[in-house]
């Protein structure tokens, strides 16, 4: 199945809360939540121009794993799930079973959306990534299980804390 049927799929099927996972070649993954309608919910760079774009596109296919970090701050951007940048080769799936915790309620889960939406972070690879960013939404905990050398399954408590504080923020 080639990338824009894989896409269609999720459309078709996938739920709001679902986690959409952008599996490099490489065996890297950027990772995002599906928000209905067709749309994701992700880390994308901030300037979103066309010119940057296009910038963006050379940078994914030069430095697959890395582009966006070399562009610096990032953005909470809801967008068409079909136009979200990845490498040649991509595959686009819904993913809920890499995570080993429970989905809290869609209520809970579009509070967090909403509160994070349009927010500038700085991406740190470690401590602050796109899993980190969609297991926050969906369980109200950040984990990312694909940096080696790191215990899989394992609240990041430093991002959880940092998105947190946004969702509080915003509702008080």
């Amino acid at each position: 199945m080639d990338y824009k049927e894989q896409v269609a799929e999720i459309v078709a099927n996938a739920q709001f809360g679902d986690l959409i996972e952008f599996s490099y070649p490489i065996g890297y993954s950027h990772w995002g939540v599906y928000d209905e309608d067709g749309y994701v919910i992700h880390f994308a760079v901030a300037d979103e121009t066309h010119m940057m774009n296009t910038f963006r596109s050379y940078l994914q296919t030069v430095f697959p794993v890395c582009g966006d970090l070399l562009l610096g701050e990032t953005k909470i951007r809801r967008q068409p799930v079909g136009e979200v940048t990845v490498p040649k080769g991509a595959h686009a799936l819904v993913c809920n079973n890499r995570h080993a915790l429970k989905p809290t309620s869609q209520d809970e889960m579009r509070e967090r959306r909403d509160a994070l939406l349009d927010k500038e972070l700085t991406y740190k690879l470690f401590s602050l990534n796109c899993e980190h960013f969609a297991t926050f939404v969906r369980y109200g905990k950040a984990m990312c299980n694909q940096i080696p050398g790191r215990t899989k399954n394992k609240e990041c408590e430093e991002a959880t804390k940092v998105f947190a504080d946004i969702v509080a923020k915003y509702y008080t």
